[in-house]
């Protein structure tokens, strides 16, 4: 049978001990831990001091076990809780997260990390949030190698940023085959504590492409939607562009460098149409043209979502939303200089380039 341990204080011990039952100021705890062992320094049972302090036998027989062998010091702070903290390598964590990757994988999970370093998996994601690191996140980029990267980009950053008077300054691009989607089975609406549904999978009923036209200065957006996107096309689309803007202004149009922008047949209408001045971004980066931005929007607000049965339908929408934003029309507004773009453009090249004589070292 177990038997409690006898408390015996000095007069010093008992006076600390009155004194803590007595304060007001130190914690609850530490007073009831207090009387605990003055009465079991009477001679009480821990059954008895139980129903005297309205505790538990067992709380009662913990603190009394633990002031007989370490004193004071033992009642004073509760022993550690749960398991002992996991120890990591926090340097061989950041190595192993940037410079390797795990086996028959592209990256590192917190799982798969865990396995290896014998933690826990919110423990390394712990360590990776104060180390600003995201394995499953990868981002994409596309630096240009244009030779006369620079002067485009000085180019039409100019015209974004201090347009030329008694002229109009317009976005030019195709979004091609935006196709017709329709969907396998109707979806459910939103509702509360519910969001939309809809088929991963769809129909498709044909394609179109827009040719748009944004203009720099007020935002309104010239559109037209057309069967395929061939230089034809865009001389249409250029006649258009020709016939409805005011005759005295001069036109600055500001396209990539797909081929049918640079037709023979296209150069050659342009020939004759001396007010209209071609601008061409730098090879792989769409990016300068703002009317990408539009495009992005007319995807994120209209199409990604929309449900068409035909192409005709599709157009109906595609036209209507160039004619509600036209509405109340809001310029984008162009802040980046030249000079900051072409520092990163520069950063980011000597990176590469770095990163592609370490390959083949």
């Amino acid at each position: 049978m177990r038997v409690a341990p006898t408390i015996v204080l000095s007069d010093a011990e008992e006076a600390d001990l009155k004194k803590l039952a007595r304060s007001k100021v130190t914690s609850v705890r530490l007073a009831q831990r207090a009387r605990i062992v003055l009465l079991a320094a009477q001679g009480m049972l821990n059954k008895d001091i139980a129903d005297q302090l309205g505790i538990g036998r067992v709380q009662v027989g913990r603190w009394r076990d633990r002031y007989a062998a370490s004193g004071l010091k033992g009642i004073e702070r509760d022993l550690p809780r749960g398991a002992p903290p996991q120890k990591v390598d926090v340097n061989k964590l950041v190595e192993l997260t940037t410079q390797t990757t795990p086996e028959a994988s592209t990256h590192w999970s917190t799982r798969k990390m865990a396995a290896v370093l014998g933690v826990a998996p919110s423990t390394v994601m712990r360590h990776w949030q104060a180390h600003g690191l995201k394995p499953h996140v990868v981002r994409g980029f596309k630096v240009s190698r244009d030779p006369q990267f620079a002067q485009k980009l000085e180019d039409i950053v100019g015209l974004y940023m201090s347009p030329p008077e008694h002229a109009i300054v317009l976005c030019c691009d195709e979004k091609s085959q935006v196709q017709a989607l329709d969907r396998t089975q109707p979806g459910l609406p939103l509702k509360k504590g519910r969001a939309q549904t809809m088929t991963h999978d769809y129909k498709r009923h044909g394609t179109t492409t827009l040719f748009a036209a944004l203009n720099v200065l007020d935002g309104k957006v010239l559109g037209q939607c057309q069967q395929r996107h061939t230089h034809a096309e865009w001389l249409k689309f250029l006649r258009r562009i020709e016939r409805e803007t005011p005759k005295d202004k001069a036109l600055h149009l500001i396209a990539d460098n797909y081929a049918t922008h640079k037709h023979p047949a296209v150069q050659k209408w342009l020939a004759k149409h001396p007010r209209i001045t071609m601008h061409f971004t730098p090879t792989s980066a769409s990016w300068l043209n703002m009317v990408e931005r539009f495009f992005r929007d007319l995807t994120t607000e209209r199409l990604r979502r929309g449900v068409f049965t035909s192409v005709p339908e599709l157009i109906t929408a595609i036209d209507g939303y160039v004619a509600h934003h036209n509405t109340d029309p809001k310029p984008f507004i162009w802040t980046r200089s030249a000079r900051d773009i072409l520092q990163k453009v520069i950063r980011a090249n000597r990176r590469l380039s770095s990163k592609q004589n370490e390959t083949l070292h």
